[in-house]
């Protein structure tokens, strides 16, 4: 009885220790699987509802050919273009050039007389005529000098019509035989030499006279006084280095600028013929127009080292807009083509060195692509070759435009990708 209790303990005692064992390996993989599917399939549903929002999103005319993105060839409604139309007119042929504004006179004034300045009498920026008072010297030590001058000057003048009155005696007296010859030589010479003393004693004066105008000093041209460079109380010396006054004149003015050599032979040949060639000054960005002149001379020379020629053209500059030594940029007309076709230089494309337009049709519905050539641009517009006067062109949206593009006309011009290329 003992034993069979005894195994019947130990049976038990085994039936309970399997019921408390850890579950086997093929149970866990059982649960990695079940929630490794699980999370598959949630992720696989936000990614499928995400992808149908996009596709309900995407407007109806949308879209690209063969699912590879947008672009051009993509586009599958008519492109909202802006048109100009090709108009029949003339343009002029302009060489283009850098200047510097360069006053006609520029006078810069120096001392030429020594002394205390004693007043000046213009105000910084303003307008002088010819004439007009700046500056004043104190004059007396040159009016005392030129006082003495003109003392001289009497005292001789004196002396030498005495001689003349005692040689007119000897005259007479040597008519009648009275004197010997040579007094009356000797008084002829006496008369010369003071002719010659009164000469000398004029020239002093003169000389005086001009030294005391220096200290009155007035403007020698027409224009405008620049910043003030001396004050009132201040010693100047004759001669000195150092200006008193600047004064440049501002109407009219000129401008200087350089032309290659190889537009000489042109240049000289249309002067032959109008004798003068409008030239227009424009500001440093060539957005502000700052006056119209006319060419007033070549020079007689061409610059070896850099193979140009200056040229200097004149301008009224009644607006005062040329301000000396102003950079600027001028166009030289030389000449004016007529009868060309002209379109809007925004409406040109490049392919490389192809140029080529969007020539619309008829019924405004289609875009085509024409090849062009193109000559001389300005303001805005450009001759070309390769389409006819009142054919209609795009201006607008080339980035989605092809040969052949269905177009739709609008008022406002689209917006062109700056990344996209210009090619067809």
């Amino acid at each position: 009885m003992s034993e069979i209790d005894d195994r019947s303990g130990s049976e038990h005692i085994g039936a309970e220790h399997q019921l408390s064992a850890p579950p086997s390996n093929s149970g866990k993989r059982w649960i990695l699987w079940t929630t490794l599917l699980l999370i598959a399939v949630v992720v696989g549903y936000y990614f499928y509802h995400r992808q149908e929002a996009g596709h309900a999103a995407k407007p109806a005319t949308g879209g690209s050919a063969g699912g590879s993105g947008g672009g051009r060839r993509g586009m599958t409604g008519p492109v909202p273009v802006t048109i100009a139309t090709a108009a029949k007119g003339d343009i002029g042929v302009y060489l283009d050039a850098l200047g510097t504004v360069t006053p006609v006179y520029t006078a810069a004034i120096t001392p030429q007389a020594s002394g205390v300045l004693t007043a000046v009498d213009y105000t910084e920026g303003q307008f002088v005529r010819k004439g007009d008072a700046l500056i004043e010297i104190d004059p007396r030590p040159y009016q005392a000098t030129l006082m003495q001058a003109e003392g001289a000057l009497e005292r001789d003048t004196s002396v030498l019509a005495q001689a003349e009155m005692d040689l007119e005696r000897y005259r007479q007296a040597w008519a009648r035989n009275s004197i010997n010859k040579q007094l009356l030589e000797d008084q002829e010479k006496i008369v010369l030499a003071d002719k010659g003393t009164v000469k000398n004693d004029q020239g002093t004066v003169d000389f005086d006279q001009a030294q005391l105008s220096y200290c009155h000093i007035t403007a020698p041209i027409s224009g405008q006084v620049g910043l003030r460079l001396v004050d009132p109380g201040n010693v100047v010396q004759a001669g000195g280095g150092n200006a008193l006054v600047v004064i440049t004149e501002m109407q009219p003015t000129t401008v200087i600028f350089t032309l290659a050599e190889d537009s000489l032979a042109q240049v000289q040949a249309r002067m032959r013929q109008m004798h003068s060639l409008p030239v227009e000054a424009w500001d440093r960005t060539s957005t502000n127009k700052l006056g119209t002149g006319k060419l007033l001379t070549i020079n007689n020379q061409i610059d070896t080292t850099t193979g140009t020629v200056k040229l200097r053209a004149t301008f009224d500059n009644r607006n005062k807009a040329l301000f000396p030594n102003q950079f600027v940029n001028t166009r030289l007309l030389v000449s004016t083509m007529t009868g060309v076709t002209l379109i809007p230089t925004g409406a040109v494309q490049h392919n490389g060195q192809v140029a080529f337009v969007y020539a619309i049709d008829a019924e405004k519905k289609v875009a085509r692509v024409k090849n062009v050539k193109t000559g001389v641009s300005d303001a805005g517009v450009i001759a070309v070759t390769g389409i006819n006067p009142g054919d209609q062109v795009a201006t607008s949206s080339f980035e989605k435009l092809q040969d052949k593009s269905q177009v739709i006309i609008s008022k406002q011009a689209m917006a062109a990708n700056p990344s996209e290329g210009n090619t067809p």
